[in-house]
């Protein structure tokens, strides 16, 4: 019994499998990403709990319209794409004050971290955090995506459907105003 049981099911698999019904295909799919998505999501409303309506809220929009997926071997960046459509609609609709970012890669206390070396890191990640709610959401979104999710501009302008100079510009305005909001914090 190990062999196509054993084998990992490609994506269009388990698309194909879920638009005929089968719920644990779909799971299947829900589990390949929704880390990634979390992340994303956790990344852009700066909370744990909205990450998580934001991504479930995504993953049952998708569950919907799985049948729309116009290529299903890169259902991963279709899932991300409805992620970050619901992400920007969720902090379109919430107010600005309320954005708080909790997570900046490189700013976290390291273990062995002496007291005032990590309250440092926690008032810089502040001022970060205070400047990123400040951008526009279009370059805060793929500020993130390049500097903190790590993407490509390839890989970013297939999950969002941008092109990749149009991502390129917006992360060089995301980082000039990060730069000059930044001087006016400090």
């Amino acid at each position: 019994m190990l062999g196509a049981e054993a084998r990992q099911r490609t994506d269009a698999e388990l698309v194909s499998d879920s638009l005929a019904g089968s719920e644990a295909a779909y799971g299947e799919l829900v589990r390949r990403y929704q880390d990634t998505l979390y992340r994303h999501a956790e990344r852009m409303s700066g909370g744990r709990d909205e990450a998580a309506d934001i991504v479930q809220t995504a993953l049952i929009k998708a569950y919907r319209n799985l049948g729309s997926c116009q290529n299903p071997n890169r259902v991963g960046a279709w899932l991300f794409r409805i992620t970050a459509n619901t992400c920007k609609d969720h902090l379109k609709a919430r107010r600005k004050d309320h954005v708080k970012m909790e997570d900046v890669p490189g700013l976290m206390e390291a273990d062995g971290d002496d007291p005032a070396e990590a309250l440092e890191r926690r008032s810089m990640r502040s001022l970060i955090d205070q400047a990123l709610r400040r951008l526009p959401l279009e370059q805060r979104e793929a500020f993130v995506m390049k500097h903190v999710e790590g993407f490509s501009y390839q890989e970013m302008g297939q999950m969002l459907g941008v092109s990749v100079p149009a991502l390129k510009m917006r992360v060089h305005r995301a980082r000039d105003g990060l730069q000059e909001l930044l001087e006016d914090l400090t």
